[in-house]
Parts: C-alpha cells; sequence; structure tokens
C-alpha cells in the first residue's frame, strides 16, 4: 500500500470516529462496540457525563455495517397515589427489596400497565418490576406471598441494593 493510500485511509478512519463520538454524545451512550471482519472498533466513556470517549482499539477499515441508535428512554411516568383505603403499612410490614443497584421501573413498557398495584396478590414467582442495570433490564420476582400494601419507590427512579421497593401484607 503506498503511502498516500494509508493516509487517506487513516483520514476516512478518523472521519468514523468522530462520527460515532458525536452519535455517542447526542445519545447519550456510554459504549460502542463495532465488528467487521479484520476491522474492530470499540469506543467508551468512564461515565456518562463524560465530554468524549476513550478510544481503545483503532479500526483497521472503515465498517460497511449500519448503525442505529437506541430509542431514547421515555419520560418517567408520574407516580400513582395510593388507593385510599389502603392502609399504611407499618415499619416491621415485610418488603421486597432490591437485589441490585439500577433504575426502577414499574411496568415492562412506558405505555404497559404496572406488574404490581397496591392491593394486588403476589406470590413467590411474581414479576413485580424491572430493575435497569448496565442497560440490562432485571425482572425483579416478589419471592413472598401477600398483597402488596405499598410501592415505595417512584417509576424511573434510582434504587440502592437493599432498599425497600414494595411493602406485602402476609395474607
Amino acid at each position: 500500500m503506498c503511502k498516500k493510500d494509508k493516509t487517506a485511509k487513516t483520514a476516512k478512519n478518523i472521519e468514523t470516529i468522530k462520527e460515532l463520538v458525536s452519535m455517542m454524545s447526542e445519545h447519550d451512550l456510554v459504549e460502542i462496540k463495532i465488528v467487521d471482519g479484520d476491522s474492530k472498533i470499540h469506543l467508551k466513556r468512564p461515565n456518562p457525563q463524560a465530554s468524549a470517549p476513550v478510544i481503545t482499539q483503532v479500526p483497521m477499515h472503515t465498517p460497511a455495517m449500519p448503525m442505529s441508535a437506541p430509542a431514547a428512554p421515555a419520560p418517567a411516568a408520574a407516580p400513582t397515589a395510593a388507593p385510599a383505603t389502603a392502609a399504611t403499612p407499618s415499619d416491621d410490614t415485610p418488603s421486597i427489596d432490591s437485589p441490585i443497584v439500577g433504575t426502577f421501573y414499574t411496568a415492562p413498557s412506558p405505555d404497559s400497565d404496572p406488574f404490581v398495584k397496591v392491593g394486588d396478590r403476589v406470590t413467590a414467582d411474581t414479576v413485580v418490576c424491572i430493575i435497569e442495570a448496565m442497560k440490562v433490564m432485571n425482572e425483579i420476582k416478589a419471592e413472598m406471598d401477600g398483597i402488596v400494601e405499598q410501592v415505595c419507590v417512584s417509576n424511573g427512579e434510582a434504587v440502592e441494593f437493599g432498599q425497600a421497593l414494595f411493602k406485602v401484607k402476609a395474607g
């Protein structure tokens, strides 16, 4: 390969990386991995607030595959108020706690009904919510039998390990 061709290829690769960096910023992406034959691109930002990603691998040539960005998450729905007839649970009421750190979602999608509401009966295998952690949606099961007395977290809220998500009355 002559020096002129190599320089043109390097310039094209730099343009591709700039476009990917722009796409990452525009869509608030943390990481992009593209593998096309012998060519590899892996861009990763240290955190979502970082302004520019860290380049860990440089491509051998421009990837031929089309890229699409994930849809932006829908705004969190306002929390629904508990029915007036629901009793306020005491502090010793058993709770379903978060097994991981992440973002709490009451439903599988923004336009779906919540998995459970105050007054619903749950069993150990009932999925009660989803917690998103590192772009992975984790279904959380009740792991106890009873009736949901309180939803302790708002939809779209960040939760910590061990934080109470629901209060459940035995029954």
